[in-house]
């Protein structure tokens, strides 16, 4: 998903649009949509599904995509829940060494059960409640069929050195988030804490949930037909980033302000 949607996005010029306009909340509102009909539609268990990943990362298909986006054409993304709503059982961590060494890694019980066996002491997930009930879907239930997942540990090279090293707790605004914190820092030039601090949203269906710290207007003039903002009270959650080099004295980490996450240099 965010392959597809950052090759979707390269073809705006982004960092021309002011900030969280309603322009910039439309174009890139309606890429996280694109994105979430691709996986709802074609992401499941590889053993149970054939996920045509060339074609949803390539970059001619981005590009059909891309100009429905440019012509105002409005993707329609009925949901029958909420979409999975952020919760405390994600974990996320990002760490780089004195060698440029990296590791990003997101763990989550996604729904956690509160089942721990004896002995063993981890607690087993409970999330059988994200397959999607329908039937004869690429996400529906069946015997043995490993679930999806929406984490998305990430690392951004500049040539054959890591340059972004990030990931996110946030159940389905995981991708949305990691997404707006790289066009921050990308097409905005701002620090890694100026990236995971600005007010985000996301569009996951016919809503655009967004931050209360991005003024009604902007989303209001970026809603088509069927799309309708929805006031976010918390800040759509992202916690650690960390961008290789910045500063030529050192390295610049984020973590988002609105959480318990912390940049922590041993």
């Amino acid at each position: 998903m965010l392959i597809e949607m950052l090759n979707i996005l390269e073809r705006f010029a982004l960092g021309e649009l002011e900030h969280n306009s309603a322009e910039y909340i439309r174009i890139v509102a309606e890429a996280m949509k694109r994105a979430t009909i691709d996986k709802d539609r074609h992401v499941g268990d590889p053993r149970f599904v054939d996920v045509p990943v060339e074609r949803l990362t390539g970059k001619e298909y981005a590009a059909a995509l891309a100009e429905e986006i440019r012509v105002g054409r409005t993707a329609e993304v009925p949901r029958f829940n909420a979409g999975g709503s952020p919760n405390r059982d994600t974990t996320h961590v990002s760490v780089l060494d004195a060698d440029g060494n990296c590791v990003t890694m997101t763990h989550s019980l996604g729904m956690p059960s509160g089942v721990v066996t004896e002995g063993l002491g981890f607690m087993y997930n409970g999330c059988m409640g994200v397959f999607d009930p329908r039937p004869g879907r690429a996400g529906s239930l069946a015997p043995g069929k490993a679930r999806f997942s929406s984490v998305v540990p990430t690392i951004v090279y500049e040539g054959e050195r890591p340059h972004i090293i990030i990931g996110a707790p946030g159940a389905t605004h995981i991708a949305m988030g990691v997404l707006q914190v790289l066009l921050n820092a990308i097409d905005f030039n701002m620090t890694m804490v100026e990236a995971v601090s600005a007010p985000r949203f996301s569009a996951t269906s016919n809503a655009i949930d967004v931050s209360n710290r991005i003024p009604r207007g902007g989303p209001a003039r970026a809603r088509g037909p069927g799309l309708r903002g929805r006031a976010e009270p918390l800040h759509l959650r992202l916690r650690r980033g960390a961008r290789h080099p910045v500063h030529p004295d050192g390295l610049d980490g984020g973590a988002d302000p609105g959480h318990d996450g912390i940049v922590l240099a041993v």
